[in-house]
């Protein structure tokens, strides 16, 4: 699964590292390939805003060794799921999905009904409380998706 936002700082590579925490604590022996991307090159090579690490590092993730990159075509042949934090991800996504693609898009909030919204919200410009908030819906919707998952192991 590749989880993406804009920039690949903020949302994504927090989606990214509660999901690997989620795995490992709770599937250890399900086998998903997990990565972050951005839509925009803004950041590419940069490591996850420090604000993110820090709320992270807080429930005992470590994203300190993830770095930004852009989404490629080649990403939607490598991951059978592709999950946008907003409906404006999605719709880059979409415009780039390859006609025969066996990948899916979607929003990853889909995975979290009982949040009521389908967008993270960018914490980018945005106090402590917006690193929280998207730490919060990632763990909700982290474990939709894993459920999901194992539904279908």
């Amino acid at each position: 699964m590749l989880f993406v936002c804009l920039g690949n700082i903020c949302r994504s590579p927090t989606a990214e590292g509660v999901f690997r925490q989620l795995l490992e604590q709770e599937a250890p022996g399900l086998q998903v390939e997990v990565d972050s991307a951005g839509t925009a090159d803004y950041h590419v090579g940069d490591p996850p805003d420090l604000r993110s690490q820090r709320a992270a590092l807080r429930r005992g993730i470590d994203l300190s060794d993830a770095r930004a990159r852009q989404v490629t075509i080649d990403d939607f042949a490598r991951f059978d799921l592709i999950l946008a934090m907003d409906r404006d991800n999605l719709r880059e996504l979409e415009a780039m999905l390859p006609e025969r693609s066996r990948a899916r898009v979607q929003l990853f909030l889909e995975y979290a009904p009982d949040l009521g919204r389908l967008e993270v919200p960018d914490p980018y410009y945005r106090d402590a409380r917006g690193f929280e908030e998207v730490l919060d819906f990632s763990a909700a919707a982290s474990r939709g998706l894993l459920a999901a998952l194992q539904k279908v192991a």
